[in-house]
């Protein structure tokens, strides 16, 4: 039995582990994660999962998981009242590329970002962040509401 799926396309043959859309998947129908990060294990040539974070987890608590000098793709399952009060849940996919990474790394997430996320059904929002400020709690808020 194969424990990867490969979905390589023309810049990138980085395949999807199946643990990844597994954990995915229970954040998007168990609500059992708050957030899942992954990274690329080059050794492998997959998206891999790096680190999980429990449903009482916050925001802070996610953002500050996310390496300082280091690539990494991640999903955000936030949860919001409308102004309707409705409650709501969207999924955001945030690229994390912080400036001070290096190069390589840089364009290996870019060049697979597209394979990957497409690999996770469910997503309503990317976001693309270089530094915190661009991932923002008060940014995830606008762009849900």
């Amino acid at each position: 039995m194969s424990f990867r799926i490969r979905r390589p396309n023309a810049s990138s043959a980085m395949g999807v582990a199946d643990q990844s859309k597994r954990t995915f998947l229970e954040l998007k129908r168990k609500k059992a994660h708050r957030y899942v990060i992954f990274k690329i294990d080059e050794k492998k040539n997959e998206v891999v999962v790096d680190k999980i974070g429990d449903p009482t987890e916050s925001y802070n608590d996610f953002a500050e998981s996310l390496p300082v000098n280091d690539c990494r793709y991640a999903v955000y399952d936030f949860d919001f009242v409308t102004s309707e009060n409705c409650r709501k849940s969207k999924i955001f996919f945030i690229a994390w590329s912080p400036a001070i990474s290096r190069i390589r790394a840089r364009m290996l997430y870019a060049t697979s970002k597209y394979s990957f996320k497409r690999a996770l059904d469910g997503v309503h929002y990317e976001i693309q962040a270089t530094d915190p400020t661009e991932m923002d709690l008060q940014v995830i808020k606008d762009r849900a509401h």
